[in-house]
């Protein structure tokens, strides 16, 4: 197999072989590029840098994570679900690799397959992206450059410091390893510092040596654009020991300057209402992320839980029945009450080679925006949505009587889950109207979750958990047992609600409508007052699982 001799790429018939020097960014999978994401995607090796790469590109392409079995680590995957992941951090003895030998597993992997060498930061800014990409010229292998956003930058952008302003134009970066001559910094240009930590008492004796006041502001963000970032605001004079107060362990970016002093106006990360924040979703498996990107938004850290499995009935015919007779005619109206149910019956056109022309003459309604909107993804506008509240009673009081002169056929199909309750049902009928209430799906228990999360969630690790149905309330508590009475408890709606007292839980927060989107929105606002509260009574701002209150308020969002 013929390989380029050069960088410059050759077609994919001809090159087998090839590596993709990929920046991962400072911590915050956001920071990904277009061009990164891309190329993950079509990557069959993937050789990381930091423990958390491999996690980060499963989540990204929707791999299940590794499973800890008999001590050794299982990938329950098929071998062509993904690509293989190389730790190119540590060598087979445990032992960190060294930029040489390191070339050398890149190279290795880079003369049979397309690989993705995945770096923090920026591939050619404080990397070892020359030297590996060298190696791959000497070896003949293709190879290209996908820049990252670097944490110079990034961290401080995220910690609310510009590093050039309208009177701070200059700016220089230090890497403080080795011999540094401070001089040559005396002016009062911004500085970042790299590797700074160690010797942040040097440094700082060093620059009021050459002339810089020992007032100068300075700012040193750990973790920076991670969910764990935290910045220490100091002064030359006083840093270092404050570092040793604070315990501030690399990595670490530091500013040094008088930009430093705009956070206090221009923190927006780390001031976010659930900033860090571990908040659990018990979830059904089909469930999409919205409810944990929303809260990623907010600064949360989202921990998904199992709950429920959504699954078909075990007999089907009543279902295949009824789908024939909305077919034929039979039916004046279909009602969804959840998205599960649009999904359910869609399956069962698909399954009979139906489309949505099969609605015609049909009038369709919808218990919400949410169910709405995937009947519009099928093609369909629901014609009635509850106007107010959106549940089955919100449902009922804009459902119209049944009128045996407008209507010609008085029969309603309501294809819903096994355990939902007779309210809008029992509602139909005293409207005047038929039901073929038919189970569409069954929802079934998951399994439970590992042990640390079951443990994280009686023991209060857990900030707050996010219901947003009663069945997850239930299935929760029976699957994990009780979250801690310190973890703060949001739900969606008041029959949510009602099931979490019926368990013992005190409600903190109850959504003014049953949407999740202003579920996590409430949540949000009761960390925000939270925060608020604690900063005017002049207290730190700690977390729901830092400290626990003797007692709570219930608060709704309005």
């Amino acid at each position: 197999m013929t390989r380029g001799k050069t960088t410059a790429p050759a077609s994919t018939a001809t090159v087998r072989g090839w590596v993709s020097f990929v920046g991962s960014g400072p911590g915050d999978p956001g920071l990904l590029t277009v061009r990164a994401v891309e190329l993950l995607r079509e990557a069959e090796v993937v050789v990381t840098e930091a423990p958390e790469h491999e996690q980060l590109v499963r989540t990204l392409l929707g791999l299940p994570a590794p499973v800890e079995t008999d001590g050794e680590t299982e990938i329950e995957i098929e071998a062509a679900a993904g690509p293989e992941f190389v730790d190119g951090g540590f060598g087979d003895d445990g032992q960190p690799l060294t930029h040489a030998n390191r070339s050398k597993v890149v190279v290795k992997y880079g003369k049979k397959a397309r690989v993705v060498r995945l770096m923090t930061g920026d591939p050619f800014l404080y990397a070892s992206g020359p030297e590996e990409a060298q190696a791959c010229v000497k070896a003949g292998i293709g190879f290209e450059i996908v820049p990252g956003v670097s944490s110079v930058a990034a961290v401080p952008a995220y910690a609310g410091i510009p590093l050039t302003t309208k009177t701070n134009r200059e700016v220089a970066v230090v890497t403080c390893g080795g011999n540094v001559d401070w001089s040559l910094y005396a002016d009062d240009r911004t500085l970042v510092l790299l590797s700074g930590v160690g010797s942040i008492g040097e440094t700082a004796g060093a620059l009021v040596a050459a002339g810089r006041s020992p007032q100068t502001p300075v700012a040193v963000t750990r973790v920076g654009t991670t969910t764990e970032q935290a910045t220490l605001v100091s002064t030359l004079e006083q840093v270092a020991a404050d570092v040793r107060a604070a315990r501030v362990a690399p990595p670490a970016i530091i500013v040094v300057g008088d930009v430093v002093d705009l956070r206090e106006t221009l923190s927006w990360f780390e001031t976010k209402p659930l900033f860090g924040w571990r908040v659990l979703v018990p979830r059904t498996k089909e469930q999409a992320g919205t409810v944990s990107s929303r809260l990623r938004g907010y600064g949360a850290v989202p921990e998904e839980v199992p709950t429920i499995s959504v699954e078909p009935p075990r007999n089907p015919l009543q279902m295949d029945k009824a789908v024939r007779g909305l077919v034929e005619g039979r039916y004046e109206w279909i009602a969804f009450t959840s998205v599960n149910a649009v999904k359910a019956v869609r399956e069962k056109f698909e399954e009979y080679g139906l489309d949505a022309r099969a609605f015609s003459g049909l009038k369709i309604a919808a218990v919400g925006d949410k169910t709405a909107e995937a009947i519009a993804a099928w093609g369909l506008r629901a014609d009635l949505v509850p106007s107010g509240e959106q549940s089955a009673a919100g449902l009922l009081a804009d459902w119209p009587e049944y009128d045996d002169v407008l209507d010609p056929i008085n029969r309603v199909f309501l294809p819903r889950a096994d355990i939902a309750t007779e309210t809008l049902v029992a509602g139909l009928i005293d409207l005047g109207w038929e039901c073929d209430d038919v189970t569409a799906y069954r929802t079934v228990r998951a399994t439970p979750p590992p042990a640390p999360t079951r443990d994280a969630i009686k023991t209060g690790k857990f900030d707050a958990v996010v219901f947003t149905s009663s069945s997850t309330v239930r299935n929760l508590v029976g699957i994990a047992g009780k979250p801690h009475p310190s973890t703060i408890i949001a739900v969606i709606g008041p029959a949510t609600a009602k099931t979490a007292e019926e368990h013992g839980l005190r409600v903190d927060v109850l959504a003014p409508h049953p949407d999740v989107h202003e579920l996590v929105d409430a949540l949000a606002d009761f960390g925000a007052a939270r925060r608020l509260a604690m900063l005017d009574a002049g207290q730190p701002v700690t977390k729901p699982s830092e400290r626990k209150p003797s007692g709570r308020r219930k608060v709704s969002s309005k």
